[in-house]
């Protein structure tokens, strides 16, 4: 804090207490200027209001402002300055169309969806902020809660496979097994079927293809009438009957927003995880298997612990 001490003569004293209160306002204002925060989707909806109106709390000294795909020009025509964040998959459609425009963070995306969109491809410019659990802190989660385990079952299709390699190196250091199982059709329960019978537990991988309300209760009552767990895919499978998942909601989308939005976008991420997370579980299902009470903080905590953060 900065001190001044009055002086005698009138005339300095006045002039050193305006100096003191210009330098003070310095001191507690962020260097460079106001920056334009753009967030975009196809529709506003509540939440999306909601969401833009946390954003703008966090950042009182910026412009932050939410408009509609439809009333936005081209992505080229933006300023370049603007700092653009997509909320849905139709705002990515449309920054695609270009490949000029502003650094853009692409909010919540997940790996197959940026898989169907992208291919292998990145485009410049573009930031992915991933909406999926990473595959590493779902399986040191369910090293966590079911340290006896070592073959984990994992369901897969076409759109999902290309996750499977990367989920073998992540579960070798962890010492367990991926068993993995193609299911092609959901209608068809024998493959699933001849997976329960090989693993100990069941991690699902964030695919809406197999993982959704119609495949929901065919999964949770044939993995718990074998006594197997299903870990994952997300934090409402854990509401519907799974034993637990990570996930990141809202809260840790902001300040991971804010964090970001601090730096030069020249040195946002190309992909990333979101480093703020939090463990959902189901006390019920826990109970039903003979797991103890999960205390999701502590676990939590253990993993944010192990995160291996570049």
């Amino acid at each position: 804090m900065l001190h001044c001490q009055s002086w005698r003569t009138p005339g300095l004293g006045r002039l050193m207490a305006v100096l003191c209160l210009l330098l003070s306002s310095l001191a507690g204002s962020p260097p460079g200027h106001a920056a334009d925060i753009l967030l975009t989707a196809a529709e506003e909806t509540p939440g999306m209001q909601a969401f833009t109106q946390a954003l703008a709390e966090l950042r009182p000294s910026d412009s932050v402002r939410f408009q509609v795909l439809a009333n936005l020009p081209g992505p080229g025509k933006l300023p370049d300055d603007t700092r653009l964040i997509l909320l849905d998959l139709p705002s990515l459609d449309w920054r695609l169309q270009d490949a000029q425009g502003p650094a853009t963070l692409v909010l919540r995306i997940s790996r197959l969806q940026a898989r169907q969109r992208l291919n292998t491809s990145l485009p410049p410019r573009l930031s992915l902020l991933w909406s999926d659990p990473p595959l590493e802190r779902q399986l040191r989660l369910t090293r966590l809660l079911l340290p006896q385990v070592k073959r984990v079952g994992v369901l897969y299709d076409t759109h999902s496979e290309f996750l499977l390699s990367e989920l073998r190196e992540s579960a070798h250091p962890l010492g367990l097994e991926v068993v993995p199982q193609r299911w092609d059709d959901t209608r068809d329960s024998r493959p699933l079927n001849k997976l329960l019978r090989k693993c100990e537990v069941l991690l699902g991988l964030d695919d809406p293809d197999l993982y959704n309300s119609l495949t929901a209760k065919n999964l949770l009552l044939s993995s718990y009438a074998r006594q197997l767990a299903l870990i994952g895919p997300n934090a409402g499978f854990v509401k519907a009957g799974s034993l637990a998942s990570t996930y990141s909601d809202q809260s840790d989308w902001l300040a991971i927003l804010d964090e970001l939005l601090d730096r030069p976008p020249a040195t946002w991420p190309r992909t990333q995880y979101p480093h703020r997370f939090k463990v959902a579980s189901n006390p019920q299902v826990a109970r039903s298997l003979g797991i103890e009470q999960i205390n999701e903080a502590s676990v939590a905590k253990l993993l944010a612990e192990g995160e291996r953060r570049p």
